[in-house]
Parts: C-alpha cells; structure tokens; sequence
C-alpha cells in the first residue's frame, strides 16, 4: 500500500507573534468593561435591596457609596459603563461597514479611550456642581 503524503498544517499565530495595536487593546477593554458591567449591576441591587430594607439598611449603603472608597468604586462605574458604551457605538459604527480603514480603525479605538475618559470626568464634574 502507498502512504499518503500529508501536508503539515498550519499553525496557529500565537501572541508572541502579533503586535499590540490600539483596536486589539480597546477590543480586550471592551470584552473586560461588559464584565465589570455584572459586578457594578451587583451594586445596584444591593443598593435597591438596602432602600427596600429599611432606613437602617438603606443609611448603611449610602454612607458605604459616600465614602472615599465607594467614591472611587462608582467613578470607577462610570468610567466602565462610558468605555463599553463608545466600544458599543464603535462596533455599530463598523456594522454599517463604516470606519474599516486602518487609519479610522485606530482613531475610532483612540476615541473610545479619550471619549470615555472625558464623558466620565464630565458626568462626576457636573454631579458635584449640581449636588
């Protein structure tokens, strides 16, 4: 019998290969901000089981999301829910089959970092002058 002669298969790129580029590394914070969504929904249940519960509960909570620490915890909130939004936008913005050069490609990415920085200093800045 004749032995089949089998080509060796392609191997795979494996990180080492590819170089970090700005849509790969907004494509990875977008993927981690979806996570943090859970965690910070998380936080607004308890914040809504602690109203339900009681002034004693509901005091708790507040003092906790009033601290310097709950502070950053919800500045953090903000920033994350910004991010996943702007990388929302910028995927729908590439369904539409628009922004796919390289060029767009890297300053839509660029945009969601800066947008979702300044969205999320504008939002505590304008809760603190108003509150």
């Amino acid at each position: 019998m004749a032995e089949a002669k089998v080509a060796p298969r392609p191997l795979s790129p494996h990180l080492q290969v590819y170089r970090w580029s700005w849509t790969m590394a907004m494509s990875i914070f977008h993927r981690a901000t979806g996570t943090a969504l859970y965690f910070g929904i998380a936080l607004f249940a308890i914040w809504l089981v602690a109203l339900a519960s009681g002034p004693s509960a509901f005091d708790a909570v507040q003092w906790f999301f009033g601290s310097p620490i709950g502070y950053l915890i919800l500045f953090g909130y903000t920033w994350t829910l910004m991010h996943h939004m702007l990388g929302g936008v910028r995927h729908l913005v590439w369904d539409f089959g628009y922004g796919m050069e390289p060029a767009q490609r890297i300053n839509m990415a660029r945009f969601t970092l800066v947008g979702s920085i300044a969205l999320t200093v504008a939002i505590w800045a304008i809760a603190f002058l108003v509150f």
